[in-house]
């Protein structure tokens, strides 16, 4: 049972949640199904705007949501950043928080849901494939690049949990980003292949013939397998071994869910998930970096691991946010106030005129 309960656990990416301390963000009560306290709930003049899209890529519908400045005007010329969302998370959780806190400081930013998550397109749902995050993350650029009033020769990159692993990989060879940041940076294929702090290597070959016979099914025309469908009681929930998925629990599942967020994804993904690292070939980054993570964060090996790991930068910063979890650094506000300062002055610094 222990091992089971490991393996299930291995579907999640978190991004951020305190049990019983979390202030609910009820995505219901708001006109743009935003999960995060503080969302905007109307498009005024002078202010913060937010503006849903759509854009086609490789043949699918991605859904994203623009955040404009206040007192945006599309004839003048402004930095963008692209931000990208933990897995299982979608647009309206942590993602566009940063992405609307990032916009009060002056930055045009887009958060859109991966493709075959959340509100975009592509048949089966859940697949989640290193190749399809890193695509979606150039895709943003793509898109943000050409919208009225950027300077495309202004963009940075944020990415949260496993979108920094993915950010990691997407700016190694595009140099359209000129400054790369992560939140808690999640390394996707190293847990999903070792598992979490590498609890799970005793068990790896199991798990990869699974994923194999997950495909093998999938091909025949038969039923598409999913990894991380556990429905956990408070209970069990309570003793898990880590806090990332005690937490993580309570923020996508309570106190910020969105019905577009879920933790599962097609077990036929692990065939990719399982040969990819976030690290591998990191040192192709030559721009400027900042790595946000919390100091008491259980995921903060992989964080460190890359920042040493990243030897084609001297321009690098690894900011610890004291005290916090991984999953508080994305709603509790004096974490997020704490990190969305050090973001204003690294974007400040290195997307300037």
């Amino acid at each position: 049972m222990k091992h089971t309960l490991h393996a299930t656990l291995l579907a999640l990416t978190i991004g951020l949640a305190g049990v019983g301390s979390a202030a609910a963000a009820d995505y219901a009560l708001n006109p743009y199904t935003l999960a995060y306290d503080g969302a905007i709930t109307r498009n005024a003049p002078g202010e913060v705007n937010i503006h849903p899209v759509t854009y086609p890529l490789d043949g699918i519908q991605i859904a994203a949501n623009v955040y404009t400045p206040a007192h945006y005007d599309p004839a003048k010329k402004y930095p963008a950043v692209v931000v990208a969302h933990p897995n299982g998370g979608v647009k309206e959780q942590v993602a566009g928080l940063y992405a609307q806190r990032l916009a009060e400081q002056g930055y045009i930013t887009i958060a859109a849901d991966a493709a075959y998550q959340g509100a975009s397109g592509g048949q089966p749902r859940s697949v989640d494939k290193p190749a399809l995050r890193i695509e979606d993350i150039h895709g943003m650029a793509d898109y943000i690049t050409r919208y009225p009033g950027v300077d495309s020769a202004r963009l940075g990159l944020l990415g949260i949990c496993g979108g920094g692993g993915y950010s990691l990989a997407a700016a190694q060879t595009d140099k359209r980003f000129k400054a790369v940041a992560t939140i808690s940076m999640f390394n996707s294929g190293r847990v999903r292949r070792n598992g979490y702090v590498d609890s799970q290597l005793q068990t790896l070959q199991q798990r990869l013939q699974q994923a194999s016979e997950a495909r093998a099914q999938e091909a025949a025309g038969g039923e598409v397998q999913y990894t991380g469908d556990a429905k956990l009681t408070d209970a069990q929930i309570a003793k898990l071994p880590y806090d990332l998925y005690r937490e993580g629990f309570a923020y996508y599942g309570k106190t910020h869910a969105h019905p577009n967020s879920t933790f599962r994804y097609t077990t036929s993904s692990l065939l990719d998930l399982m040969r990819f690292d976030a690290t591998d070939q990191i040192a192709l980054i030559s721009q400027p970096l900042l790595m946000i993570a919390g100091s008491k964060a259980d995921s903060l090996y992989m964080t460190e691991d890359a920042f040493a790991k990243a030897t084609g930068t001297t321009d690098k910063e690894l900011a610890l946010l004291d005290g916090a979890t991984h999953i508080e650094t994305y709603w509790v506000p004096r974490y997020v106030d704490t990190a969305v300062g050090k973001l204003t002055t690294f974007y400040g610094r290195t997307l300037a005129q």
